[in-house]
């Protein structure tokens, strides 16, 4: 579908196949860097500035009260949001693998072990259908591909997100073809095998997987693929929000003081951030500061680096570090990230592969959720923005764990297992000590 230069209602928009396109109260895309209004289609940058395309919205304005009980009354997943998001009225009626409502942990015993004197939770999204956050704006994604009448799911993926697509698309009815680096951790490769779909391993990084996917949109082999992160990625980007929405709401409708998130790509924190933007608008939350914080790991972190360094532009960094899954070394949404760290006061930090490692441990050990390495990151920056004064433990802080452990074994293998082996007799289990 041709961009055009002029905002249209979603009920005049239609796809390849000349039906209408309903995507509830998205009304068209909007540059983020220039402004210019397109309809609503499978494109994701401005053709006036190249800039980044994101969805704009008619929202429900008005009646806070009434809105709040239409949500607290909707599905136990993303779906009770369907008003705030560019999908059907009745997308709850569809098949989907309904990801989110995942769990809002009180983290009393990692607050004490970081000395927290104020609340500290953790948003546990390995609670989603294939176990990471990935779950949430796949499904949005799925819509979009519907609308504009895509029969192939495809993505570029560092691993969860190759997993996410090929579930949502078996579920949903669609082929599926994803694409990853080749030296992605095993688990995260057979998972996202298991569903049926079409698995190739690039030979290269996430960002070579990334510029191969992006010609292939440009040619007939594409025809008729939706690229959830591509040519999809302003409707795939709307999932995060539904996180800040879960927060808050789970909070007693109320802002966190501080949030702390990891960094891929970027558009997480970014979509974490419009999303508790548009509750503040809508009235569903009182208005008042919050801090977002960006956690990296050292061995890719661009935007880290230029956080520290004062500078406005994020450059490329070549990835090496267990943290696969944010391991994007040119992130697109990079210097967006800085302006909203920035903006709210707070900061973007790093951690080496030793610290992550040492997160992880300290997660499972004081609150029993085993994190993949992406969510060792944001623990172990935690505790080095506390350690360094960034971070207000006497404040309510939210930390985001965005997968499961057991994707991403590897990186804890060494010197776990069995604390002893012995012979089934209560002598042994005297001599080894453990009683």
């Amino acid at each position: 579908m041709a961009a055009q230069s002029v905002a249209t209602s979603a009920e005049t928009v239609e796809n390849a196949s000349g039906t209408s396109v309903d995507l509830g109260p998205a009304t068209g895309l909007s540059c983020r860097e220039c402004g210019t209004r397109f309809e609503l289609g499978p494109i994701f940058a401005c053709a006036e500035c190249f800039g980044p395309l994101e969805v704009a919205y008619e929202l429900p304005l008005g009646d806070p009260e009434a809105l709040r009980a239409a949500i607290e009354a909707g599905p136990n997943n993303i779906w009770r949001y369907a008003p705030l998001l560019p999908v059907p009225a009745d997308v709850a009626s569809k098949p989907s693998l309904n990801p989110g409502f995942t769990k809002l942990v009180d983290a009393a015993n990692l607050a004490k072990e970081f000395g927290v004197t104020g609340k500290l939770y953790v948003k546990d999204d390995s609670g989603n259908p294939t176990h990471s956050f990935k779950d949430r704006v796949v499904a949005i994604a799925v819509e979009a591909a519907r609308a504009f009448g895509f029969t192939t799911l495809s993505c570029s993926s560092t691993g969860n997100l190759a997993g996410a697509v090929g579930a949502a698309a078996a579920r949903a009815g669609f082929r599926s073809c994803v694409f990853i680096p080749h030296d992605l951790e095993q688990g995260k490769v057979v998972m996202a095998g298991v569903y049926g779909g079409d698995l190739v391993g690039i030979e290269g990084n996430y960002d070579d997987v990334n510029r191969f996917c992006s010609e292939l949109i440009g040619d007939p082999l594409g025809e008729g693929w939706g690229f959830v992160n591509v040519n999809l990625r302003p409707y795939y980007g709307e999932g995060s929000k539904t996180l800040a929405y879960e927060i808050c709401e789970q909070l007693g409708w109320q802002l966190p003081d501080q949030i702390v998130i990891p960094i891929a790509s970027g558009s997480q924190l970014t979509k974490i951030d419009k999303g508790l933007q548009e509750l503040i608008k809508l009235g569903l939350v009182e208005d008042k500061p919050y801090k977002i914080f960006g956690a990296q790991a050292e061995g890719c972190s661009p935007v880290s680096t230029a956080f520290k360094a004062g500078h406005e532009v994020v450059r490329p960094q070549k990835p090496n570090t267990i943290a696969k899954s944010l391991a994007i070394g040119n992130p697109a949404d990079g210097p967006y990230v800085l302006d909203i760290a920035r903006r709210t006061g707070g900061f973007v930090e790093d951690v080496n592969d030793e610290q992550v490692v040492e997160a992880i441990k300290i997660l499972a050990q004081t609150e029993g959720i085993f994190a993949e390495t992406a969510g060792g990151v944001t623990v172990g920056v935690t505790k080095k923005l506390i350690e360094d004064g960034h971070l207000d433990p006497t404040l309510t802080t939210v930390i985001l764990n965005t997968g499961d452990g057991l994707k991403t074994l590897e990186a804890v293998a060494e010197g776990g297992g069995q604390t002893a082996t012995i012979r089934p007799s209560l002598d042994a289990f005297r001599a080894a000590n453990l009683a």
